[in-house]
Order: structure tokens, then C-alpha cells, then sequence
């Protein structure tokens, strides 16, 4: 037995126990899908200096690198959209732009999928290549279609399943649009975060198709969601649980902040709720559903700390402050965000805070809306 073979069973097992990989067909394609392929290019680790995160390559003749390759860990092939592992000597200091998802959250996906022998998959971000990979194993190169919006990812991706033997229809494009060229899809499964779902997932799948979707905004909570496409043309489901967390998909990037508005003006009240109430996950995501293009920022200044929302599109802001032990909000612009976080999460937890997977999402002509149900 290969030493990438023993490593392949010992994965598979690590995930089954864990309770991700649920079946056999799938249990198999772990099996025999040999992720070190897809990580031929290296990959990022951060590094342990102190500060802003820095990253430094791994590459395949770096000690311990096949042995890494099959731990369950996220594992970062790019950086600033184009910086790949062979690229750097050191350290560098940019935000990641493309990674190898962790096994355990890509087949708890493919296992969540649901799919039957026979179904076509349309999959939004190809990434490496190996969640495609598994899905080639278990359904056939034609019933696969995977589409990248970076060409150099996608290429690279076409390198590896090709020497896996696999040939999915590889396509670069904006995979927000989906591909309608292959459609009707009965699947579509997206590894990446989206705010919205896209009208065209929803019609370019058949009706009683399944959407595997990360919904997310601009306060980074976000859970995966599992809809179901009616005959109507729209889409309907629940959030999945697990606080599931993917890179927004590149069009959907929050805007630069540019040149802060005038802080010291506005109008200013006593605040029900602190920006603490965003330090948990579900609350977050609650006020994420009030502001939905809303940036969390953090600043200094007059000697304390200040706590700050902004709106770069409608030109609205709320900065709140501690002052005597009371939290202190100032808003301006043509929305007042705080007020709406408020709102949203003072009537949810009246409801009593319901979690997320008892949460409703619906995708129609109109938009999509995100409810809960009250106790």
C-alpha cells in the first residue's frame, strides 16, 4: 500500500467518525481520490510572528507536506487573487483569495447534497479541483460541470484531475451567472459565500432540484442553506446549522470604506444594545439580516475604543462607545443601521431565539427574504 493510500483510508475514517461522511459512495471516492494532487502547488500556513497574519508557503519537498495534505484543515493555495506558494520567499501580508476546503466540510456538503446515480451537478468554485474530483468519482466525468471565475485556478484545477484521470466541462466565467449552456442541472453546490442566491441557480435547476448554498454578508456570519426549486420558478429551505464559513464570492467583495464620513456628527442616543451582541454568531447574523451591507470597524481615537458601522453605498453609519458604563450610539446618513439591528435582534430573542436552522429562506421574483418562525 502507498504511503498517500494509507493516508486516503485514514482520512476517510477520521471523517466518518466525525460523522461528515455519512455513505458509501461517498466513503469510496474519499477513498480513492487522492488529495495531495490537488495541493501539487503548495500551499500557505501562517505563520506565528506576532500581529497581522502572515503566510509562508509549504511546498511538496517541505517536510510533513504529503502527511498535511490529509489532515482535515482549510488549506490556502492563494493569495491576493493572483500570489500562489511558488511565488514567495519569506512571509507575505495579503488576505487569502482561494484555498482547499477542509475534507469534513466537503463531504458533509456532498453528503448534504443528497444527489442519486444519474444527477447532474453544476458546482460554483472549482478551487483545487477535489471536491470536482469526488464528484466525478461518485457520479461520472459527464454529469459534472464546475465553473471558476479565476482561468489560472481553473487551469490548474484541469491539471490535477486530469492526472486523477478525471474530465469533468471545466468552465471560467463568473459562476454567479451559473451556466445555462449544461443546464438543467438536478444539484447545484457552491463553495463559496454569497449574499444572495442568484435568480439564475434557481433556474437553471429543475424543479425538485436541490441548491447547496453558504449565505453570508458583510459581518461575516453566515450558514449553509439547502433549498429546494419549485415548479413556480422559485426556491424555498432552511439553513443546514454548523456555522458554516467559505471566501465571498469575488464579485460580491464589500466596497473599499474610502474616506470615513465626519464621526463627531450626528444624532446620538443611549443604545438598548452593544456592538458586544455581534460577538456571537446567530446575533451577528440576525443584525446581518437588518444591514446587510453593512462593514464592521474598530477604531481609536479620543483615547477609547469606538465600535463602527457603515453602509459605503446608501452613505449611512452607526459608532457606538462605552461612556460611564452605558453604550452610547451616534448615527448619520440616509439610514440608521443601529436602530435596525436593534429591531431585528430585540424581536428575535422576544421570539426566543430561535436558531438558525429553524430559520426560512426563500428565493423569488421578488428577492430573497430570510424569516423565522416565533415560539
Amino acid at each position: 500500500m502507498t504511503d498517500d493510500k494509507a493516508l486516503r483510508l485514514r482520512l476517510a475514517e477520521e471523517l466518518s467518525a466525525g460523522g461528515f461522511l455519512r455513505t458509501l459512495p461517498w466513503r469510496a471516492a474519499v477513498e480513492e481520490v487522492p488529495r495531495h494532487e490537488f495541493l501539487r502547488g503548495g500551499f500557505f500556513e501562517p505563520s506565528d510572528t506576532p500581529g497581522p497574519t502572515a503566510w509562508r508557503p509549504v511546498m511538496p519537498d517541505t517536510a510533513g507536506w504529503l502527511e498535511r495534505c490529509y489532515t482535515d484543515h482549510s488549506l490556502v493555495t492563494q493569495i491576493a487573487g493572483t500570489i500562489v506558494p511558488r511565488d514567495v520567499r519569506g512571509e507575505i501580508l495579503r488576505a487569502p483569495t482561494s484555498s482547499s476546503t477542509m475534507p469534513g466540510l466537503v463531504v458533509r456538503m456532498l453528503e448534504d447534497l443528497q444527489v442519486e446515480d444519474g444527477h447532474r451537478v453544476l458546482e460554483v468554485g472549482t478551487g483545487t479541483g477535489y471536491s470536482t474530483a469526488l464528484m466525478c468519482h461518485r457520479l461520472g466525468d459527464g454529469s459534472v460541470t464546475s465553473v471558476e471565475v479565476d482561468g489560472e485556478v481553473s487551469g490548474a484545477a484541469g491539471v490535477a484531475l486530469a492526472a486523477c484521470g478525471y474530465s469533468p466541462r471545466l468552465v471560467v466565467g463568473d459562476g454567479l451567472a451559473g451556466h445555462k449552456d449544461a443546464a438543467p442541472y438536478d444539484r447545484l453546490v457552491v463553495t463559496c459565500g454569497v449574499l444572495d442566491v442568484p435568480a439564475a441557480w434557481v433556474a437553471q435547476t429543475r424543479p425538485g432540484g436541490i441548491i447547496l448554498a453558504t449565505l453570508c454578508g458583510w459581518l461575516y456570519s453566515s450558514e449553509l442553506a439547502r433549498l429546494i426549486v419549485g415548479r413556480d420558478g422559485t426556491a424555498r429551505g432552511r439553513f443546514l446549522g454548523g456555522q458554516i464559513s467559505f471566501m465571498l464570492a469575488r464579485p460580491q467583495q464589500p466596497p473599499p470604506l474610502g474616506v470615513l464620513p465626519d464621526l463627531d456628527r450626528g444624532e446620538e442616543r443611549t443604545a438598548a444594545l452593544g456592538p458586544d451582541v455581534l460577538d456571537d454568531w446567530n446575533t451577528r447574523f440576525v443584525a446581518q439580516l437588518a444591514v446587510p451591507r453593512a462593514q464592521r470597524v474598530s477604531l481609536t481615537r479620543q483615547g477609547r475604543t469606538e465600535h463602527l458601522l457603515i453602509d459605503v453605498a446608501v452613505g449611512a453609519w452607526a459608532l457606538l462607545y462605552e461612556d460611564r458604563g452605558a453604550w452610547i450610539v451616534r448615527q448619520g446618513g440616509l439610514d440608521r443601521l443601529w436602530d435596525a439591528v436593534e429591531a431585528y435582534v430585540t424581536r428575535w430573542r422576544g421570539d426566543g431565539s430561535p436558531p438558525l436552522e429553524q430559520f426560512e429562506i426563500s428565493v423569488t421574483a421578488a428577492g430573497q427574504t430570510v424569516t423565522w418562525a416565533s415560539h
